[in-house]
């Protein structure tokens, strides 16, 4: 199964930090990158998107089903990091659990697409 196949979870993780005095060698970072290649270990995962500007960030991982999602959820290093989280890092957070059911994939937007009007501005 790929992430453009229906019928899989998206958890979606939106945060805004504490500080933004974190770099790519905090601890927030370092914690960040080790849970995305954790999670990318777990059964049932299917990928992780992340970005963050300034204060605010979201990470979007992709799961086969619920079971895979609340495994992830109750692993000890997982569980380890949302704590240190709660306590120091984040100022709030939003966590959603989706089911997909339809997905789409398309060309980059500098791709020439036949009968595409935006692509000349015109759209």
């Amino acid at each position: 199964m790929n992430t453009t196949d229906s019928g899989y979870y998206v958890v979606i993780f939106s945060s805004t930090l504490r500080s933004a005095q974190l770099d790519e060698d905090s601890e927030y970072a370092r914690t960040a990158r080790r849970m995305a290649e954790l999670a990318a270990q777990q059964p049932g995962f299917l990928s992780v998107e992340s970005v963050r500007q300034g204060l605010q960030g979201i990470t979007v991982s992709c799961w086969q089903d619920l079971a895979a999602i609340a495994r992830w959820r109750q692993h000890p290093e997982h569980q380890a990091a949302i704590e240190r989280g709660r306590q120091h890092w984040y100022e709030d957070y939003h966590l959603r659990i989706c089911r997909v059911e339809k997905a789409y994939r398309g060309p980059a937007r500098d791709t020439a697409v036949p009968g595409d009007t935006q692509q000349d501005g015109r759209g």
